[in-house]
Order: structure tokens, then sequence, then C-alpha cells
């Protein structure tokens, strides 16, 4: 498949400490942020997310919320090694990104922005932050932003670069780098490309925050529900979508932003040519089946 070469010349560039694999190959695999180290050495740093995966649903933890799971260098690398990990397995169904503490992401570590930082290292940190974002578009399996807090700067993007996005009634949503001398351009790209032009613009050029419920209304979100019901139907609609055929969600997602950006004409020719592919899938051929003969498909493993 074409997103899972993709996907794997994009691991080839991750650092040789992430490459390891955060999870266990087991059906439950746990990933822990590290290991006890032996007697006399000094204790490695925590991975600064958390990743296990259950029934075909990987839930992947911003786990540094002392720092307000600010997405450093390394919180990116780590978040990018987690949505690399066996890409390609059939076991993996769905993902899912959530935070620990009241913000979901606060956006790039401003410490790491400075000019004593240099140029190169900048551009490394925006280059892995974009690589991140375009990694859950072209990933196979649908990507899920389980918000509950406050999700600002590339906390945002990271937000509006999901296929799916359920928030709690109390989280909001900004983009205010502009008040601190550093226009959100990174950003805008997810952002202008989730809402309205005119919304996204005044998001970008006041940094003023928007409530969840206006981030539903504005298309930022597909649901919003209170904070004690939004594990409960953020894995809701995981397991519904782990209960389906992998090979047709994946290649209905590949095709749905394949023929975004075309013409009426050439998205509808597109999508006809999917719509034949899908056919020619056996999971396309045993859904059709199990209607007719009025029984639950059996999807292939």
């Amino acid at each position: 498949m074409a997103a899972v070469a993709a996907l794997r010349l994009l691991r080839a560039q991750v650092p040789g400490w992430l490459r390891r694999g955060p999870c266990a190959p087991l059906p439950a695999g746990f990933c822990t942020r590290g290991s006890a180290s032996a007697a006399g050495r000094q204790e490695p740093e925590p991975r600064p997310t958390v990743a296990r995966q259950r029934d075909g649903i990987r839930n992947i933890i911003l786990s540094n919320p002392k720092k307000r799971n600010a997405l450093s260098l390394a919180m990116l690398t780590s978040l990018q090694n987690d949505i690399l990990h066996e890409a390609d397995s059939k076991d993996l169904r769905v993902i899912i990104i959530s935070a620990e503490g009241p913000v979901f992401s606060s956006g790039h570590d401003l410490k790491e922005l400075t000019e004593e930082q240099g140029r190169d290292h900048h551009a490394e940190i925006f280059q892995t932050c974009s690589e991140v974002m375009m990694l859950i578009r072209n990933h196979p399996v649908p990507v899920i932003a389980m918000v509950n807090g406050l999700a600002t700067a590339a906390g945002c993007q990271l937000v509006a670069s999901c296929d799916i996005a359920i928030a709690s009634d109390k989280s909001s949503f900004a983009t205010p780098g502009v008040n601190i001398g550093l226009f959100c351009s990174t950003p805008a790209v997810a952002l202008g490309r989730a809402v309205p032009r005119k919304v996204a613009l005044e998001m970008l050029f006041t940094g003023e925050p928007i409530s969840a419920q206006e981030a539903l209304l504005h298309g930022l979100l597909s649901k919003v529900v209170p904070e004690e019901q939004l594990e409960e139907e953020t894995m809701r609609i995981a397991r519904k979508i782990a209960s389906l055929s992998r090979p047709v969600v994946s290649l209905g997602k590949a095709t749905f932003y394949k023929q975004l950006p075309q013409d009426l004409r050439t998205a509808y020719y597109l999508a006809s040519q999917t719509m034949v592919d899908n056919l020619g899938l056996q999971d396309g051929q045993e859904g059709i089946k199990a209607f007719i003969e009025k029984r639950k498909p059996v999807w292939s493993p």
C-alpha cells in the first residue's frame, strides 16, 4: 500500500532509540514510559507519550502534564513513533490521541525556539511537527483526538489534523502565537482546512480562544459531550470503527482525502474508480453477500 510505504520511509528518519518500538507485539500490548534501570545506573528519561493497544484500538497519551504537554521535539518524535509503530498491522484498526492533565497541548515548547537554539534546530522542530501532522492524514487507519481541556497553537493544529475530534464541554481552542510575536503559520495549515476561512483568520489574528461549542459549530470538532462522558463516547466510536473491515476503511479514508482538492469531475472519477476497486476486495463482496443473505458479515482478519 502506498500509504504504508510512505510511513515506512518517514519511520527511517526517526532516531534509533525510538525505532526500537514502544509496544510489545501482543494483542493487549502495553507501552510504558521506560523500564527500570539496573542498580547503579541512572534512571532513563521517561518517554513523553504512553501508548497501549487492545482489541484493535491504540491509545496514545501525551504524558507530560507538568509542561502542559508541550509539543517539544522529544514529544513530537515520540508521538511520531507511536503513530508509525506497526502501521500496516492487521491488528490495528483505529488510533486515539489524548492527554494527561487539564491541558491537551499548549503547542511548541518555546524554550526550544529561542535564538540560542539556532535556525537549524528551529527548522527541525517545524519539519518534524509537519511530518507528524501529515502522518495522521496518510495513516491507513482513522485517528481520533480525544480532548479534555485547552488545545493551543500546535496543540490546536494536532486536533485539526485528526480525522475525528471528540471534546468535553470544558475544552477550548486557540492559536495565540500572534500575542507573543510568533504567528501560528503552521497551525494555520490544519486549522484553515478544518474551519471556514474567516473563523480561522479571526483566531489567528486575535489569538482569542473559542469554546468547544463554537469549535463544533465551525467544524473543528466532530462532537462535544459532558466531561464524564468523553471517554465512553470516544471509545464507542473507536469500537465501531474497529469492528469494521480495515481494508475498506483504509481505502475509503485515502480516497476521501485524495478527492477533496480536486474539481468535481475529477473527484467523481477518482471516487468511481475506488468504488470499483472496493468491490474487488474480499470484504467488499463479503459485505454484499451478508446483506443479501441477511447475516452479519465476517470480515477478513
